[in-house]
């Protein structure tokens, strides 16, 4: 697996005591359309579900049983890990456990990867129309303030791979629920930017500008290079970014 085929954050580079990488649809054993398909929800063979995850994890420095990961569902509900563990129903999972590395999946919905540098602390979001609609992404700072008492200007966070603004079209009872700041209006069609929300999330929260790193690469557009359920459909497979501390 080529260094290219996974995507790493400017900010969290300067952290030696984290890992973070974002798989891409590149370097995997499966046929096409799967790629480098790092789900077992999407009807790839599990052999080769199982083969992409260690070529991902080994370049990652990892193993498989040291990850934590969700079975996402579009909502608010988050929870800790003190360990590498599944949980069945929810999209936001945080852990101060070193070894323990966080994965988030996605094919289009938004990633948000948080790090608490000072009291060594990360978290892993998974936030679609619905869960951005909820705000789990100011709900999990407000989880990390009230249980570590951190302070939020001291969050590093990083946005990753996700649908851009100019791609992804709501129907207006979608289009409605969200601030004009995120919603556009096309021919009659409405279009959210779900990046720009999640990061509008994390300024009231009280992130520095500084602190903050969005991927530009949108989903949709990047056929070659990602994952998308948008622009594939149900033959579409899923990245994972995974985060933790060493």
């Amino acid at each position: 697996m080529k260094q290219h085929d996974i995507i790493h954050s400017n900010l969290f580079r300067n952290f030696p005591e984290i890992k973070f990488g974002f798989s891409t649809k590149q370097g995997g054993v499966s046929p096409e359309p799967f790629c480098m398909n790092l789900s077992n929800a999407v009807g790839d063979n599990p052999d080769n579900v199982n083969q992409n995850r260690k070529i991902f994890f080994d370049k990652l420095g990892i193993k498989s049983e040291q990850v934590t990961y969700q079975k996402q569902i579009h909502s608010a509900i988050i929870n800790y890990s003190s360990q590498p563990t599944h949980f069945e129903g929810c999209d936001a999972i945080y852990t101060d456990r070193k070894n323990n590395f966080l994965a988030v999946s996605v094919a289009d919905c938004i990633p948000v990867f948080l790090y608490a540098a000072d009291k060594k602390i990360v978290a892993g979001i998974h936030s679609g129309w619905k869960g951005t609609e909820q705000k789990i992404l100011s709900l999990t700072i407000d989880r990390l303030k009230n249980e570590f008492d951190i302070n939020s200007e001291d969050l590093v966070a990083y946005i990753g791979p996700g649908i851009c603004g100019e791609h992804y079209e709501v129907g207006s009872e979608v289009g409605s629920l969200f601030d004009a700041k995120v919603r556009s209006e096309r021919n009659g069609k409405y279009y959210l930017d779900l990046k720009k929300d999640n990061y509008n999330q994390m300024i009231a929260a009280g992130l520095r500008e500084s602190n903050i790193e969005v991927c530009g690469l949108c989903t949709y557009k990047e056929k070659k290079l990602l994952h998308s359920y948008r622009r594939d459909g149900i033959r579409s497979g899923r990245m994972f970014g995974v985060i933790g501390l060493v």
